[in-house]
């Protein structure tokens, strides 16, 4: 809803926020905003994604519960504000839109055309996207000034930074209030200008596909690859067992854009990563990828 009388970049008063897709980052961006005391209508074309979004919303936030970070009381409000729903059409009320679909830049620019009809004049579109043009895929909606990037990291409960990403067209208002809605989740803006990746993946991914190419080039196995950064440079994750908690699709997807967008030879994606897409091995989505997953305790796959 936006108030009267608000001055200029000071931003609107956001009481609800759509989210649409119900996936991985979809389930927590709406576990985040309910808890934070926003209306949320959170929408998929799948009715089985929908119902395991809200069962594992249910069961992160009774973890959550348990840990006493937040109260059973909490905990059931929060679940009471998220409402599902199979019409993207349901969508258009809310005051803050979050798009959380698919990394695939012809699916997300088919999603906003079939929003334009229901939102309000109002209503500030923003895309989840991790590398995608915040400018291109405003340029296909009917408001290029009241649309960004609001980039959340995985997994969207846990992580503290949100990206920020102004198109060349955004306006200082929209910027403030998203930045507004970042601040009231608990969480850390970071503004990225917009090119492609932005800044965590400009710099996460080419790390992670030098490491498959360590892998193509038979520098390292899998496992030595992953003990060497955990233990050697103190990540808590190893990169190929990090490619396979994003998914190497997803993996894929973002070096493409970084070696489109900016026609350098080092972005190059590892013919092996491309590999492991063709064949669905995609990471622990599929239960195969750098690792198995379908024993007890992943087992290298190289």
């Amino acid at each position: 809803m936006v108030t009267q009388n608000q001055k200029k970049g000071s931003g609107m008063d956001i009481r609800s926020v759509g989210v649409i897709g119900a996936g991985q980052m979809g389930n927590g961006i709406a576990h985040v905003m309910s808890l934070a005391g926003y209306e949320v209508v959170l929408s998929d074309v799948s009715q089985e994604a929908l119902d395991g979004a809200t069962s594992k919303i249910e069961k992160n936030m009774a973890r959550q519960v348990g840990r006493g970070l937040i109260t059973e009381d909490e905990k059931n409000t929060a679940t009471g504000r998220i409402r599902t729903t199979l019409q993207l059409a349901d969508i258009g009320g809310t005051d803050l839109v979050i798009e959380a679909a698919t990394e695939r830049e012809t699916i997300k620019q088919a999603i906003f055309e079939d929003l334009l009809p229901h939102i309000q004049p109002h209503t500030i579109l923003t895309s989840n996207t991790s590398s995608i043009s915040i400018t291109r895929l405003a340029s296909r909606t009917d408001r290029p000034e009241r649309f960004m990037g609001f980039h959340f990291m995985n997994p969207v409960p846990v992580m503290q930074l949100v990206e920020l990403i102004r198109g060349i067209a955004t306006d200082e208002e929209t910027f403030a209030t998203c930045k507004g809605v970042v601040d009231r989740l608990g969480k850390t803006a970071a503004s990225a200008e917009d090119f492609p990746a932005f800044i965590v993946n400009r710099i996460l991914m080419p790390m992670i596909n030098e490491a498959v190419y360590t892998l193509y080039e038979g520098v390292g196995s899998v496992q030595s690859i992953d003990q060497s950064l955990k233990l050697g440079a103190n990540h808590p994750m190893g990169p190929l067992e990090l490619a396979d908690f994003i998914g190497l699709d997803t993996c894929l997807a973002i070096m493409n854009v970084l070696h489109d967008g900016l026609a350098d030879t080092k972005y190059r994606p590892c013919p092996l990563l491309t590999k492991y897409v063709e064949a669905g091995w995609l990471g622990r989505k599929t239960q195969r990828g750098f690792y198995d997953y379908r024993s007890d305790a992943p087992v290298p796959t190289r």
